[in-house]
């Protein structure tokens, strides 16, 4: 078997604010968008996907480094900006987000945590070559 897509699925009570803020703020293109009598829905693309899996160990300790505490739940995103994080930032807290820790040097990369609407915790990160392929 070959996966071919990583999607995730949010399923939450204000949609049309929480798409305002992923769509229009964060910059998602729609991908496929349904409104129907069954309930409506909006696929985002949000470019190249990867699961993370990490114990609580090290939950904590993104925590610490991103935060200064552990703060996030068992779900958090986390977005590479491509560069100039701060203004990423901005643009997050003017669309309805909230800031939750400012910019920082981690070790990776340079990360700031920030909160949508809806309460989901996003880590955003500059390019990061540590990672890489």
């Amino acid at each position: 078997m070959k996966i071919k897509e990583l999607r995730i699925i949010l399923t939450v009570e204000n949609l049309d604010e929480i798409i305002k803020f992923y769509r229009d703020t964060v910059g998602l293109e729609t991908s496929k968008e349904w409104h129907e009598a069954t309930g409506n829905g909006i696929i985002l693309d949000a470019g190249r996907a990867s699961l993370e899996l990490i114990d609580e160990s090290h939950a904590k300790r993104i925590d610490e480094i991103e935060v200064g505490k552990r703060i996030s739940g068992t779900v958090r995103l986390a977005l590479n900006t491509g560069g100039d994080i701060e203004s990423a930032v901005d643009t997050i807290v003017e669309g309805g987000g909230k800031a939750i820790a400012e910019v920082r040097q981690a070790p990776w990369s340079k990360v700031a945590r920030v909160q949508a609407p809806g309460g989901m915790q996003i880590t955003l990160f500059e390019n990061s070559t540590l990672f890489e392929k």
